[in-house]
Formats: C-alpha cells, structure tokens, sequence
C-alpha cells in the first residue's frame, strides 16, 4: 500500500533558504546576507529556466553576490507573455534587467551595465583576454547550430557539419589547455560564465541527436565542466540532458536526429533510463535529492494530478507509489491504467525548474519503475514546435 500524503510529508524536512543560501531556481529575492535596501537590481528571466541568456545573467549575479529580486517571465514557446511584461519590455525579449529603474535587454549589454554598476567578473566583457574568448563562443555556437539545426540530407552533408563542429572544439579544447587551471583564464571569470549557457546546452543535445559526448570525449572540456559543477552557483542553475533535449526544439527552431545507431542507444536512455550515470553530472549526489524530490511533488501534487491525463483518483494513488518507493526502496504496485500518467509525469520534469538534477533523476526512475509494474504504454508524446504542455498558467495557483 503506498504511504498517505501525511505519511509521506513526514520523510522530508527540506526547506531552502531561498534569499541567502545557494543558488535556487525557485528564488524570488536574493540578499546574500544584505538588507533588501541594497537591492538596486531586478532581474526578468523565463518562468522555466530554459533560456541561455537569463542563466549568464543569472550566474553573474550569483557570482558576484549582487542582492536583486526575480521576476518570472513565460517565453513565447511555452505559453503566453504576459501582459505587464510587455508593457515594460514592449518586445517581449528575456532576459531585461532593472538596474536603478533603468530597463536594460540584450545579455551582453546588460552584464556591461553590471561590470559598470558593480564591477567585472574577474577580466571584464571587454577585457583583450575575454575578448577573443567571445568571439571563439559565437563561432562554436555557429558550428552547433550548423550541425544540430540543419536536416541532414545525406551523409556528406552530415559529417561535414560535424566535422566544422568538432574543429571548432579543437580550438576550444587548446584555449582551456593553454591555462594551468580548468577554466578559459586563470581563474574562474566572465569568460567561463559566457561560454556556460550554451556548452551546457551542446553537451545535451548532441548526446541526443547526433550520439556525440562532448563532455566525454574532450578531456579539457571535461575538466571545465567538473570545475563548474563544483561551484554552488552553477548547481542551482545546471540542467539535465532530458530537459534540454526537449527544450531546445521550439526554441531552435527544430533539432535533427542523424540516426545512427549510438544515436539512437544515447537517446533512448535520456528518454527512458537509467538516468544515473549520463554525462550531464558528475559531482557527488547531495544527501537531500529524495527529500528535495518529495517536497516539490508534495508542494505542487493538486496542480500536478490536474493537468495529468490520467484519472485523477488514479494518478493521486499512482504518484503516491511512486513516491514511496522512491523513499522507503520497496515496491508499490499502482493502479491499472496509470502508466500513461506517470510517465506523461516522468517526461516533464523540468531541471532546474522543478528540482536540482539528482533530485530529478530520483523522481524519474521511481515514476519509470511503478509505471512498469502496470504496462509499457508511454505518455502523450512532448510537442516539438511548442511546449504549451509547459504552460505555467496551469500552475499559478501555487508559488
């Protein structure tokens, strides 16, 4: 019998100090041990945590321990700007930030007007050591988007957009070589942070939809990428491969599967399991993913049980095995026909929107191993010209 939502509320004691502890996805205000009258900044950036922009301003922030609030704000591939939005930035772009009441878009503008306002990041946007590190940026996210964006129609095609893509890694893989740390300088600086975003996002998606590891198969990138992970900033604001997979088709304007046969292992797993052990992670788990896991579902579980396609007395009793076998470890057979419905849920947990990546994984393969113990019928498939699946409306009754 799975445990009562009392019984299950009692396994989790997770509570966040969301305005001066470590980076949060769910954080509204952020003081880092300041009084709010220090706050001079108000960041707008997308209700998901999806778009690559907000998160280098985000980490900036972060970063730097400059006290602002957040402002959450739906992208046009999800769901419906909002009005007030609108009437502030009129183009409805994210990220735009608020510095002393003055509205600023554009990331690179904005991070400008910050180093101005607070100081750079170690070497600045403009500093001659950033400076070529940037370009090298846009030239990797060119090559990317030449390769992940563009259907393949034959071979030749295909293996010259990789080939242009891994070259440009070439060249990435020498800039962190040249420097005795892992970082693109020195030391962990605004180069790093501009590169964050979209590596993060590359690392994903090619896993994906070409079967390439980036993260795997470049030693210096592999370096990078843990020594990101070990900073609490990055870790509130990291993804995981399932969430980008299926985020970046709308927003991309597709993204085009090769084929091939590693392809084709490399996706199944992001789809299906077992998640531990993907190269989206590698620092140690935290002793609280479980009971992170459990308190979100416990926090948003009416909204989520609403919007799922299973009937909700039967996806209330099917969440709840799932969620006791995540904690307890015994098996918990739910109801018949609530496959659908937990893996409808299994496929839209959202990192770092909904929870940290191993609290996620967690979530994941409890909801992956009751929905088995009913059948092997798969969820509503998630759309790829848009997420309105996503919509944060069905969720605003609950903070």
């Amino acid at each position: 019998m799975p445990l009562t939502w009392t019984e299950l509320a009692a396994l989790t004691d997770f509570n966040p100090d969301l305005i001066n502890g470590p980076t949060n996805a769910q954080s509204r205000l952020r003081l880092f041990g300041q009084s709010e009258s220090a706050v001079r900044v108000t960041l707008y950036r997308d209700n998901h945590a999806w778009c690559p922009y907000c998160q280098k301003v985000w980490l900036w922030l972060e970063e730097k321990q400059i006290p602002y609030r957040i402002e959450k704000v739906t992208m046009f591939c999800y769901g419906q700007k909002e009005s007030w939005y609108k009437r502030i930035v009129p183009s409805g772009m994210l990220p735009a930030l608020a510095l002393d009441g003055k509205i600023i878009t554009e990331s690179d503008d904005i991070l400008l007007a910050l180093e101005n306002a607070f100081g750079p990041l170690e070497a600045g946007m403009q500093s001659p050591s950033v400076l070529p590190l940037r370009q090298l940026e846009r030239l990797l996210f060119r090559a990317w988007c030449g390769w992940l964006c563009q259907p393949a129609s034959w071979f030749r095609q295909e293996e010259q957009s990789k080939a242009q893509f891994v070259g440009v890694v070439a060249q990435v893989e020498d800039a962190l070589g040249s420097t005795p740390g892992p970082y693109f300088l020195s030391d962990f600086g605004t180069a790093d942070l501009i590169f964050t975003p979209y590596v993060e996002r590359m690392n994903a998606s090619l896993y994906y939809y070409k079967g390439y590891s980036l993260r795997e198969e470049n030693p210096h990138l592999s370096r990078w990428f843990d020594a990101m992970e070990s900073r609490p900033t990055y870790r509130g604001t990291q993804s995981d491969f399932h969430t980008h997979a299926h985020d970046l088709p709308p927003q991309m304007g597709g993204c085009y599967e090769n084929g091939e046969s590693q392809m084709l292992k490399f996706k199944h797993r992001v789809d299906n399991g077992p998640w531990f052990g993907l190269p989206d992670v590698t620092y140690s788990e935290p002793e609280s993913s479980k009971a992170e896991a459990l308190q979100r579902m416990i926090k948003h579980r009416q909204n989520i049980i609403r919007v799922n396609p299973a009937d909700d007395a039967v996806m209330d009793e099917a969440l709840r095995c799932a969620l006791t076998t995540m904690m307890t470890g015994d098996s918990c057979s739910p109801p018949a026909e609530s496959d659908v419905g937990l893996r409808y849920l299994r496929d839209r947990i959202n990192v770092p929107r909904d929870m940290s990546i191993y609290a996620a994984k967690h979530l994941r393969t409890a909801l992956e191993a009751t929905a088995a113990l009913v059948g092997d019928r798969q969820g509503p498939p998630i759309p790829l010209r848009h997420r309105r699946d996503q919509n944060p409306v069905d969720f605003a009754t609950v903070g």
